[in-house]
């Protein structure tokens, strides 16, 4: 890799070679000695470097593999110092687009979450901010949503931006007349500064986003993705149960066509130690894209047909309704799906008392209302939390950190 000299206070030339980034030594074949502050290969690990000079000998401590030139070589040795996302204010966001969990990595949520605890704080104590004045939010849902409607247009409000929703674009734009998605995006994005789109078709939000020059976020593409719900819901795993490395989730319902328990795998794969069990009737079984991505990932998961037992182990019991709307005309297939796994007050009986119960909602019987009452139903709550980290994307989308 070749180095720039305004790397240092002094000029150099020639080669940076890493022997051991994660060991944190480095070597640069430079003129004078320095302290420098360099940033490793990893985005959230920063370094004061010393640098010593060796003239025109090859140290023991470096490999038989090692190049150097017949310039001097300095020894550099890496201290760690401090272990934080190199993310500050006023910059720009890294995301243009939010179409997709498999976008943010573990700095980064844990950047955006910061965010969102700041939201929360001005949602509370500062409710006429005016954080986006003067932008204009596009909502064009083709599927039905309360929550994830309603929490994007509180969001945008609070912080002092303005709305124009469409509730149910599928029969009430110029989509029933034919029109197709692109055209809606061209004409919808000279009207705002960012869209938020449900659509029935996997895929959709891509599409949109590669047509918009403004930025656009997933709201759910039919079967597809939920990243908005997953960031809320890893969000609220975090408070409820105060770590996300070690834990052992239960992903439990509608696994096939759960747009929100696909979206949630792909954020829990940034995090070590993590097992997830799929329990689910076999004709919605998790599909094999996600178990090979797991895998590929060393992350454990395995399939079970025992809600009570998998729920004495977890500590997310995450419960999902039977969609009655991806069965199509197999009224069959859904009545044989339906109501196989219910959380009720003999599943919050083997549960641990720090282990909760989450739901993206809406639901329908798959956990009984005498649930609501436990200090471990933790839906409402996961609910409210989307109105914190929605008000984070907007805000990182269009005015950045």
């Amino acid at each position: 890799m070749a180095a720039s000299s305004s790397l240092f206070s002094t000029s150099f030339q020639g080669v940076i070679s890493f022997q051991n980034t994660n060991l944190c030594y480095k070597e640069f074949n430079c003129k004078y000695s320095n302290f420098i502050r360099k940033q490793s290969g990893h985005s959230n690990s920063k370094y004061l470097t010393h640098s010593r000079l060796f003239p025109n000998e090859r140290s023991s401590e470096f490999g038989q593999n090692e190049k150097f030139s017949q310039k001097n070589v300095f020894l550099c040795r890496a201290l760690k110092i401090e272990n934080l996302p190199s993310f500050s204010v006023g910059n720009k966001f890294q995301l243009t687009d939010v179409i997709e969990a498999q976008q943010f990595d573990r700095d980064l949520l844990s950047a955006i979450f910061e965010v969102a605890r700041d939201m929360e704080k001005i949602e509370k104590n500062s409710p006429g901010s005016q954080i986006l004045k003067g932008y204009l939010m596009a909502t064009l849902f083709y599927e039905p949503s309360t929550r994830t409607r309603l929490s994007f247009e509180s969001a945008m409000r609070r912080l002092g931006g303005e709305v124009l929703t469409t509730e149910n674009a599928r029969e009430f734009s110029s989509a029933a007349k034919g029109e197709t998605l692109e055209d809606t995006i061209r004409t919808v994005e000279g009207y705002s500064d960012i869209i938020v789109m449900r659509h029935f078709e996997s895929g959709a939000a891509k599409r949109a986003a590669a047509t918009a020059g403004i930025p656009v976020i997933n709201a759910g593409d039919g079967p597809g993705q939920h990243p908005t719900q997953a960031l809320l819901d890893v969000y609220t795993i975090e408070r409820e149960i105060g770590k996300l490395d070690g834990i052992k989730v239960a992903l439990v319902g509608d696994l096939a066509n759960g747009r929100t328990v696909r979206s949630l795998a792909y954020l829990l794969a940034r995090y070590k130690d993590v097992k997830i069990y799929f329990v689910s009737p076999d004709v919605v079984k998790m599909k094999d894209d996600i178990k090979d991505y797991l895998t590929s990932r060393k992350i454990e998961w395995e399939e079970s047909a025992d809600l009570m037992e998998v729920a004495s182990k977890c500590d997310v019991v995450y419960q999902t309704r039977i969609q009655r709307e991806r069965f199509g005309e197999r009224i069959d297939l859904y009545e044989e799906a339906r109501g196989k796994y219910i959380v009720d007050s003999r599943v919050l009986e083997v549960m641990q008392k720090h282990a909760v119960v989450m739901h993206p909602l809406p639901r329908l019987d798959e956990i009984t209302v005498d649930v609501d009452g436990d200090p471990r139903a933790a839906y409402f709550r996961q609910a409210k939390n989307g109105l914190y980290i929605r008000m984070a994307l907007l805000k990182l989308l269009l005015v950045g950190w």
